[in-house]
């Protein structure tokens, strides 16, 4: 598999993004073997767009430093909020990223075998008084 590496980005297959009115890139990151996806916009790492369409992925310190959430790009492109994630060369070359402190840059396809859904809480009901 081919890396481009430019720029502190991860990068396996062009972007297919989606701009909404507003002005702000959207990507579609699918989670395997789990089957879902969700949105993430530029404004969020990938950890956080997965937490409010009510996925969990593994986490613990959210900056880049625990590697709790390394999971596998299997494709497309990701930069990263931090200069110095903690990912190694060689899991770099092996398709590794930190979704903690990872922005996705196309449509993303990751393989996080612990990810699961969170079941939705029901909004309570409205008391008039």
């Amino acid at each position: 598999m081919s890396r481009e590496e430019q720029s502190g980005s991860e990068s396996l297959r062009p972007s297919n993004e989606t701009t909404h009115e507003h002005g702000e890139r959207t990507f579609a990151v699918r989670v395997e073997p789990l089957g879902r996806t969700f949105e993430a916009p530029e404004s969020l790492t990938v950890l956080e767009a997965a937490g409010f369409a009510n996925l969990h992925l593994p986490r613990m310190c959210r900056n880049g430093t625990c590697r709790t959430c390394l999971c596998r790009l299997e494709s497309g492109s990701v930069r990263y909020t931090v200069e110095w994630p903690g990912v190694s060369a060689e899991e770099k070359a092996e398709g590794y990223i930190l979704p903690c402190v990872a922005v996705a840059q196309s449509d993303l396809v990751i393989d996080v075998p612990d990810a699961a859904e969170i079941p939705a809480t029901p909004t309570p009901p409205v008391r008039r008084f």
